[in-house]
């Protein structure tokens, strides 16, 4: 099975605001920007996928692959329209701050035991931090509060749930944070010139 993988990312907002309390603008930028890259950077070893394209307001010079224009309609609208467009025979969506994602992550999701749908709930059982859909046309995107349980319900009985470290575990508060950094994550020392592959 070949396979279309998309990363959201606003590449213009300020991020991670939720981290405001423990690291500054540009502490919380080049985060954001590091553990995008490392999610491309294993998606880009994959085997199964046929290409990784990227889903933003903003399309950076060093970006070299795919590049869907975010128009500000909401994630699920968006996905909606790209599905639409590009009917890609499988679909990976996939969130960009996933610090300890592996290929062999994104191996089980893609390659595990067939079904409609392969969703990644994150660490709380609450959100979908992963969606791997065999026949994405005509699925219900429902990314935003309780979307695992909506994933869950629009595939209709026929999802299967992977639940794995690098799947679950994402940043986005200071409790996320040290979660990571207790299970192995190590965060890169700052640098002002370390070329970005994706919004800066």
């Amino acid at each position: 099975m070949i396979w279309t993988a998309v990363i959201p990312f606003k590449g213009s907002a300020e991020r991670k605001t939720r981290l405001g309390n423990r690291l500054g603008m540009k502490e919380r930028q080049g985060l954001s920007q590091e553990l995008f890259e490392h999610v491309v950077s294993v998606l880009r070893r994959a085997p199964m996928l046929r290409e990784v394209a990227l889903l933003s307001d903003v399309c950076p010079n060093q970006w070299d692959g795919p590049f869907i224009l975010d128009e500000g309609r909401g994630l699920n609208a968006e996905l909606n329209a790209l599905v639409d467009l590009r009917r890609p025979a499988r679909l990976l969506v996939i969130h960009a701050d996933l610090p300890l994602v592996s290929v062999e992550d994104i191996a089980d999701l893609t390659m595990g035991e067939v079904a409609a749908c392969a969703i990644a709930p994150d660490r709380h059982g609450t959100g979908t931090n992963a969606l791997a859909l065999v026949e994405p046309m005509g699925f219900d995107f429902a990314f935003g509060p309780n979307s695992f349980a909506r994933h869950c319900a629009a595939a209709r009985g026929k999802a299967r749930v992977v639940t794995r470290l690098g799947l679950e575990l994402d940043i986005d508060t200071a409790a996320d944070l040290d979660a990571a950094i207790s299970a192995g994550f190590t965060r890169a020392a700052p640098t002002h010139d370390r070329a970005a592959i994706g919004p800066g």
